[in-house]
């Protein structure tokens, strides 16, 4: 790998694709490809193959997927499970058989069963069954884990799949309909401040506890994946720390500065239990986490009151 190596990032518009291109850019890395959904659509094969035909990356970065939170997961179960298919797929095996070497697969914690023993471990992959209320998108992502693994295998080329854990930052989706919690808090809080410090209504109990990690981190763990050759074909990237939902609201609550109450609306589904992950194979690899959390969401709801009138809607290219 040196800095001319010609390194395609699908989704490079999205939050985790934009920050591995800051990462790739701020190394010093000049031969960057990227493609929009309007010139490229994943989701065709052909389309795919001719790109990496006439393109001939020598290094791949998947961060493109469809996603969203429970409330997107529950409500369209199978465009989670097919297009996340199509669009991982048809990268893996077109790069394949292109003959490219090097492949970073990127996709999420919730891979992993429901009740897990914690920290989550990576051989804890399909173990028992998933969290219903993702399992869509956990199926697709397991999916191509296994591709990679399998390719891995049985060919002996470098892919390697990288499971972050929660993920927040810079170019987030604050889409109330399709958001994940932090920024969705964010955007709730927010609002609610504006709205003469009204009561912010929120899911479950707050008792679950979740991990979170800034996205420019995990851009710093695909940037070490691909400057170095990883021993297995499964890592867990996170921050090894975990905090209940009540305290993660709590925190956002006193960065917007946001004075009103706090409802927990406990009809509505809490999601797995817990969800902390074991990072210490990565971090014997050598890689390991910078951004706390109260500096990562302050971070976060900078980027988001200088954006405020562009919030990032659900597409494909995420």
């Amino acid at each position: 790998m040196n800095k001319a190596t010609k390194i395609y990032i699908a989704g490079h518009l999205g939050m985790v694709g934009s920050a591995v291109w800051r990462a790739l850019e701020s190394k010093g890395y000049t031969n960057l490809i990227g493609k929009t959904f309007e010139d490229l659509d994943l989701r065709d094969q052909n389309a795919v193959n001719d790109f990496y035909n006439l393109e001939q990356p020598e290094a791949v970065i998947d961060a493109a997927a469809k996603v969203g939170g429970i409330l997107a997961n529950n409500d369209f179960p199978y465009e989670f499970l097919m297009e996340n298919m199509q669009i991982q797929n048809n990268l893996i095996d077109g790069a394949f058989k292109t003959g490219i070497e090097k492949f970073i697969f990127l996709g999420s914690s919730c891979i992993y069963p429901k009740f897990a023993a914690q920290p989550l471990k990576e051989a804890y992959l399909l173990t028992d069954s998933l969290e219903p209320t993702n399992e869509w998108y956990a199926l697709a992502k397991i999916s191509g884990v296994k591709a990679c693994e399998s390719i891995r295998k049985q060919y002996g080329k470098d892919y390697v799949s990288l499971m972050p854990t929660n993920l927040y930052g810079y170019h987030d989706n604050f889409d109330l309909k399709s958001s994940h919690v932090l920024p969705a808090m964010i955007r709730k809080f927010h609002e609610a401040k504006e709205d003469n410090h009204s009561p912010v209504t929120l899911w479950g109990s707050g008792s679950p506890m979740r991990e979170f990690l800034f996205v420019d981190d995990l851009a710093a763990a695909v940037v070490y994946a691909l400057e170095n050759k990883l021993d297995e074909y499964l890592y867990n990237v996170g921050s090894g720390k975990d905090v209940t939902i009540k305290t993660l609201a709590e925190t956002i609550q006193k960065i917007t500065g946001h004075r009103g109450d706090i409802i927990w609306d406990r009809s509505k589904p809490d999601g797995t239990p817990r969800k902390l992950m074991d990072v210490s194979k990565m971090k014997a690899m050598g890689w390991q986490y910078e951004t706390e959390l109260e500096q990562g969401i302050q971070k976060t709801y900078k980027w988001f009151l200088n954006n405020i009138k562009n919030f990032k809607q659900i597409k494909l290219e995420k």
